[in-house]
């Protein structure tokens, strides 16, 4: 006889043996112990947390000889034909295979006629959520009002996705993720049963990994029990199995980021690539790592709610200490982007490698909270004796430049008489140079230089490079000028401004001062 897979060979039969559905198995035998049984189901949640299952059990007892306590007796002809798959009342049908009208159509025919045997025809749609519209259109009337004799269940893992008209003809269940205990202590139960020694340990990782689906719990089960086939399942082995990482790992990296280790977390991504670990899984692994860690650090009574070994608790405990809580939220809403972006990823360990490297270096990201990193890492750096420390040319210090040099504008009566004269009549005096220098000396901004000079700041490049090297004697031009209109010499000094911020922001415009209304050449 061929090999049964564990999800199928365990698969249950009874309402009994539903785990993690308590409240829906609960409503579903009542329904059937005072007969109050509806026409139309809908079964919404995740994968692998029971829908199908229970909507084959629920048919069994609407249909059982001898239905016990509102669940089906296992041993009549009826069930015993529903579990084999052959009954010719339970008709289950994939909606993602068949879509369209022409299959909903058939439907309908086919309700015309009664059960074979039993008291109702039962028609499973599994993931219906991929019917058409003109499906779900032509579905509606007969889900509105069937014969008597028949029973729609609709499954679906996208709820939301379904026309309202659909949801508000029918009964709807929300499946919940099973907890990590139940699916658990299943797993014991059947390893067990299949004489295989397992770790509590192991199994309660299996459990953790399946994220809520017992399928999926049965299906990596069945994958380690095979891969060590005859040997006891031991954690490590799980994990070697399934390509995850040990927490151990996690602990390392954690402190390597806090100490801004960038060569030991990036040696020990390359430790988890070598290893052959699933790298989608580690980001997802950690990042629960990091919720915890936060968990912990924001009330230690939380702790009875963590997933952890006695001896890993202590050590998150202690590692919670090491940082505050607006660092941990940088650090899982980082990794929580990566685990999107990994997913379809030909390149996941690089994009882990830029990820770590993010954590160690705050600088990289302009966050908030990247920012009070960085500024802990400063004062950090002042109580070790660091006194200097250089600083960006941030938009917080120009403005705080430009208030600077607001507060120093020198006010008209400072200017000196010579310099007052020479802006007053700037215009006229530019207008006495010709060609190149007339254009150039025209994008300055007159300023106030050291010891009274005449300072001319200039932004662009060229222009700066042109007078600061007197060229064509443009300088010279300039100065004789000035002494044949006021017989007198002025002292002349040339700046550029780098700074990437407007002239007039760091340096006082003398024509503004004196409120001389200079029109500007084009």
């Amino acid at each position: 006889m061929s090999y049964t897979a564990l999800y199928r060979k365990f698969r249950p039969q009874e309402f009994e043996d539903v785990k993690g559905q308590e409240p829906i198995v609960t409503t579903l035998k009542n329904q059937i112990r005072a007969d109050r049984i509806g026409h139309a189901y809908l079964f919404c949640g995740t994968r692998g947390t029971g829908k199908t299952t229970i909507a084959k059990i629920f048919a069994k007892a609407v249909n059982c000889e001898r239905p016990t306590d509102g669940s089906p007796c296992g041993e009549c002809a009826v069930c015993k034909a529903i579990a084999a798959g052959s009954s010719m009342n339970v008709i289950e049908i994939d909606a993602a295979s068949n879509n369209g009208v022409d299959n909903i159509r058939q439907i309908k025919e086919e309700v015309e006629y009664r059960p074979t045997e039993g008291r109702f025809k039962v028609y499973i749609i599994d993931e219906v959520h991929m019917l058409s519209i003109g499906a779900f259109n032509a579905l509606l009337k007969t889900l509105e009002e069937p014969p008597s004799y028949v029973i729609f269940i609709l499954a679906t893992t996208e709820a939301h996705k379904i026309p309202i008209t659909i949801l508000s003809r029918c009964q709807r269940y929300d499946f919940r993720r099973i907890s990590t205990e139940t699916i658990a202590a299943r797993l014991t139960e059947l390893t067990e049963k299949e004489g295989v020694s397992a770790q509590t340990r192991a199994v309660r990782y299996i459990a953790k990994a399946a994220d809520g689906s017992m399928r999926d719990a049965l299906s990596l089960l069945d994958q380690c029990i095979a891969f060590y086939l005859g040997q006891e399942l031991t954690y490590d082995r799980v994990l070697e199995t399934l390509g995850a990482v040990d927490t151990e790992i996690f602990s390392r990296l954690f402190r390597q980021i806090i100490d801004k280790n960038i060569t030991g977390a990036v040696k020990t991504v390359d430790e988890l690539v070598t290893e052959g670990r699933e790298l989608g899984q580690f980001v997802t692994d950690f990042t629960w790592y990091l919720r915890n860690l936060l968990l912990l650090q924001s009330s230690e009574e939380l702790k009875d709610s963590l997933d952890v070994s006695g001896e890993n608790l202590e050590l998150l405990l202690e590692e919670a200490k090491m940082t505050e809580p607006e660092l941990l939220i940088r650090y899982i809403r980082i990794f929580s982007e990566l685990g999107s972006q990994i997913k379809y990823a030909s390149q996941k360990r690089i994009l882990i490698e830029i990820a770590v490297i993010k954590l160690c270096r705050p600088e990289m990201e302009r966050d908030y909270s990247s920012v009070i990193e960085r500024l802990e890492a400063l004062e950090k750096k002042v109580a070790n004796g660091v006194t200097a420390v250089p600083v960006q040319n941030t938009d917080a210090n120009f403005r705080g430049q430009r208030l600077q040099a607001e507060e120093k504008v020198i006010l008209p009566k400072a200017i000196p008489e010579d310099i007052r004269q020479v802006i007053e009549s700037w215009q006229g005096i530019l207008s006495g140079l010709s060609g190149v220098s007339k254009t150039y000396f025209g994008k300055a901004l007159p300023s106030l230089g050291p010891n009274d000079s005449l300072m001319l700041v200039f932004e662009d490049p060229n222009a700066y490079e042109y007078i600061s090297e007197n060229r064509s004697g443009c300088q010279d031009s300039l100065k004789r000028i000035i002494e044949e209109r006021f017989s007198k010499e002025i002292e002349l000094v040339v700046k550029q401004n780098d700074t990437g911020h407007p002239s007039s922001a760091l340096f006082p415009d003398l024509r503004q001062m004196i409120h001389i209304e200079i029109e500007e050449e084009d």
